[in-house]
């Protein structure tokens, strides 16, 4: 074998070495358990809303669905925070997208309140129960991330 293909060999081993330990570092569209989580098939427009009252519920909860392949629209504050209870409201009358996004973030609790005013989707309304499943600090230590995203880099 000459040098040239010894080198080609080493980057390519190098290389495979590194992909299947990002690969089990950051483990992308795996769960804990090894089974695909939920993907949109189509474009799915979602509108997050925090209605917990919690600093930064509605930025953690964006980012996990654009993560997963949705199209976030749109988050900020509900108009109220006297929510407890998070819910994924159907605005379109299809509520399989709907329920993709509930699945997504292993949410139950789903409605369907058709809104031909809205130009989403799907709305999530995080309540008070979302902050205490993350463990009460959405705004604590980052989740993490590949050293390829650019949200990271940004302090996202």
């Amino acid at each position: 074998m000459s040098r040239r293909g010894l080198v080609v060999l080493v980057a390519v081993v190098a290389l495979a070495g590194g992909a299947a330990y990002l690969g089990r570092r950051y483990p992308g569209t795996r769960e804990d358990g090894g089974a695909p989580r939920y993907v949109p098939r189509e474009r799915v427009r979602v509108e997050v809303l925090n209605a917990g009252g919690v600093a930064g519920l509605a930025r953690e909860v964006t980012n996990q669905l654009r993560d997963d392949g949705f199209d976030v629209v749109q988050f900020g504050n509900a108009g109220s925070f006297d929510r407890d209870s998070t819910v994924v409201i159907d605005r379109v009358g299809r509520e399989s997208l709907a329920e993709g996004v509930a699945n997504a973030l292993g949410i139950r609790n789903v409605l369907s309140q058709p809104d031909p005013n809205l130009f989403v989707d799907v709305t999530v309304l995080l309540g008070r129960d979302w902050a205490e499943r993350t463990g009460g600090d959405p705004l604590g230590a980052p989740p993490d991330r590949a050293p390829w995203d650019p949200r990271g880099w940004l302090g996202r």
